[in-house]
């Protein structure tokens, strides 16, 4: 309240001393007598600030012509009926924002209770603040345009109307926003979506935007050039953009990585040569730690174009091995050792079932050659280790219980005997 009572005051000192600032250096305005007093006025402040002041909303001179008719007040002067309603419409107006903030939101939020989604839950307290502030700033400004100010301090209060009221507005937008963009962060990461990581930048980026787009709004409704302005920001920016292509590239590519979501963090992948734990993904690069533990900073330039595996999102991991068994092996042992291996993966619950073979696949240089292919239920790469261990060992025992030997290189001279002279 206090705060409040404060700013009215400065807001009343600054419209009606802002005339004997200027009052030596401003021309003077020739007012005809018939004319309406609003316009006399506006006239006025024209002629003393150089150009039309900004026009109040329409809801404030309602408000106060109301309340001036209400009183009835026709005096030209500041009377004490009118400093009386000015008094009184700072009342209404802080006890406006009481009923609001405390009965209607509360009203709101109990509702907001009983809905399933979160976001009516965070948006109505965020809204809150900025309402009561967008009455409190109605209360002020009608109780200002009651007084008589002069045509400068009335230009001045066109001004600061005008400047409060969209710095209002603004905060109200900003503060849904935000909140919508927090709620949207919450429930990507609640169904762990990909985009989940790229929530953080989207939304300082999306931010910056919005304040960038209402101050130009701001100064343009305030009288400034904004066109002009924006034509020489993009010569400026053409000349920015050539300087940082490759910042922009880099830019581009997180934001396509953020729409393909190839990867996410805490993912295993392979973007062209290099492999490793994705650990960040940021507005210029992507970081990934590899298998020896190093840190790889990869440009997101290089992400966008560069091929990805993602051995993560594997459905199962494929195990491929050899076996050889030795040259003395009977087509009999070789048959009975395959429905062995066959068995074995069949019987392995952790061993996808859909594909595995187990085949005698050629004649080696010094074994008979079994290749077994089968994949893994489970892409975690320790877990497929443990698996591979587990039936290699099943296949050791099989080979042993069969009386088979595993082939290893090996080699067999043969020595021939030169034939003896048998003419000596």
């Amino acid at each position: 309240m206090k705060r409040y009572a404060l700013l009215f005051l400065v807001c009343l000192h600054l419209t009606t001393g802002a005339l004997a600032q200027e009052e030596a250096s401003s021309p003077v305005v020739t007012v005809d007598p018939s004319a309406d007093m609003t316009q006399t006025v506006n006239a006025a402040a024209a002629v003393a600030s150089g150009h039309a002041a900004p026009r109040p909303p329409d809801f404030l001179e309602a408000v106060v012509d109301g309340a001036l008719e209400i009183f009835d007040v026709k005096s030209s002067g500041n009377t004490v009926t009118r400093y009386v309603i000015a008094v009184l419409l700072l009342v209404i107006a802080f006890l406006l924002r009481r009923v609001v903030t405390i009965v209607i939101f509360g009203f709101f939020r109990k509702l907001a209770a009983r809905t399933k989604t979160t976001l009516d839950d965070k948006m109505f307290p965020a809204l809150e603040d900025p309402v009561a502030a967008l009455i409190v700033i109605s209360g002020i400004m009608s109780a200002l345009k009651v007084l008589k100010l002069s045509p400068t301090g009335d230009a001045a209060l066109s001004y600061a109307i005008t400047v409060s009221y969209s710095l209002g507005m603004f905060w109200l937008f900003l503060r849904a926003f935000d909140t919508l963009l927090d709620h949207l962060q919450s429930a990507a990461k609640e169904k762990q979506m990909g985009i989940a990581a790229f929530m953080p930048w989207i939304k300082k980026t999306l931010i910056a935007i919005f304040v960038v787009f209402g101050g130009l709004m701001i100064a343009q409704s305030l009288g400034a050039d904004v066109k002009a302005f924006l034509a020489g920001l993009g010569i400026g920016g053409l000349a920015f953009a050539l300087a940082a292509q490759d910042t922009i590239a880099n830019v581009f590519g997180s934001i396509v990585v953020a729409i393909d979501q190839p990867f996410k963090v805490g993912e295993f992948v392979q973007i062209g040569s290099l492999k490793g734990t994705v650990e960040d993904i940021g507005l210029r690069s992507t970081k990934l730690r590899t298998p020896e533990r190093t840190l790889i900073f990869i440009p997101n330039k290089s992400v966008a174009s560069d091929p990805v595996t993602n051995y993560t999102r594997m459905p199962q991991r494929r195990v491929d091995l050899s076996i050889g068994l030795t040259y003395d092996t009977t087509p009999e042992a070789m048959e009975a050792i395959l429905g062995d291996f066959r068995e074995i993966l069949k019987n392995d619950p952790d061993v996808h079932q859909e594909f595995f073979l187990a085949n005698f696949s050629g004649y080696g240089a010094f074994s008979l050659d079994i290749t077994i292919i089968y994949f893994a239920n489970d892409p975690n790469f320790a877990k497929a280790l443990e698996l591979r261990e587990r039936i290699n060992l099943k296949y050791m025992r099989a080979v042993n219980a069969r009386g088979l030997s595993f082939a290893f290189p090996t080699q067999t001279l043969h020595v021939a005997t030169l034939p003896t002279n048998r003419s000596n």
